[in-house]
């Protein structure tokens, strides 16, 4: 664990090396802030109020909370181990004495956490005391929303480990990092709340790993559901957490056995 532990701080102390680039990357997130609460701010008050148990506070919390997420949460679906199993460097990491599926993972998630302090925190600032935001008042649901976050930021580095991991056996993996872009976003709630699927698509939302990145975390930090519901939703993130950390160690496995490097 101490390997693992001194990866972890590794991605997060490379990650802080970019601080013109997290700066930048502030600014998006609150352009595009305020663009979602014209939109959907103008939604809710179209529906009297009251947009599928979200009222603007509600929606404004939606909002700066998953634009504070956006740059810890790998929606893109691109990932150093892609290229380094393209350009068959992952060869040289089977000989290092780690599992090379967790090694990823660790300093995948350092690199993530890094970016909720110069993007994240400062974009729930902007909506707790610029815009207005609901947040609940029992200190326990900070403590399991904190938890939330964590494993959402967990289950999206598993997750977009195993597009990486298409690579051991496709020649080209920018059309399933495409696809992994397009889906995630949609189904993880960056654009609205999966509350406003209509029943089937929250249902096809519900059944993959998506919302427990996003979504899950946003509805447990803000207070939007609490007790029994909230414990379920971390629920549900520490299932997709076990199943994606399960799929990678196949895939690598499998992968290692498919590699071929020089025609070796």
């Amino acid at each position: 664990m101490r390997t693992y532990a001194r990866l972890f701080v590794a991605g997060f102390r490379r990650q802080s090396t970019y601080r013109l680039a997290a700066l930048g990357g502030l600014v998006a997130n609150t352009t595009f802030g305020l663009l979602k609460v014209a939109l959907l701010f103008a939604a809710v008050d179209a529906a009297g109020g009251q947009l599928s148990g979200y009222d603007v506070g509600a929606m404004s919390a939606y909002i700066w909370i998953s634009q504070g997420l956006l740059g810890s949460i790998n929606l893109f679906g691109r990932t150093d181990m892609a290229v380094r199993i393209r350009s068959g460097d992952v060869a040289v990491d089977f000989l290092r004495p780690v599992d090379v599926h967790l090694a990823t993972i660790a300093t995948e998630v350092g690199r993530s956490v890094f970016a909720l302090l110069p993007r994240g925190l400062p974009s729930v600032a902007i909506g707790a005391f610029v815009v207005g935001m609901s947040l609940p008042d029992d200190p326990a649901a900070y403590v399991l929303g904190a938890l939330s976050i964590v494993l959402g930021i967990v289950v999206s580095a598993t997750t977009v480990y195993l597009v990486a991991a298409t690579g051991f056996w496709l020649v080209e993996t920018r059309g399933v990092e495409i696809l992994y872009m397009v889906v995630s976003g949609f189904f993880a709630g960056l654009f609205v709340p999966i509350r406003l699927f209509p029943d089937w698509l929250h249902a096809a939302a519900t059944a993959t790993p998506f919302p427990s990145m996003m979504m899950y975390p946003v509805d447990v930090i803000s207070g939007r559901v609490d007790g029994a519901e909230s414990a379920g939703l971390v629920g549900l993130q520490v299932f997709w957490l076990a199943t994606t950390i399960a799929a990678g160690q196949l895939a690598t496995r499998a992968g290692r056995r498919r590699l071929e490097v020089q025609g070796g």
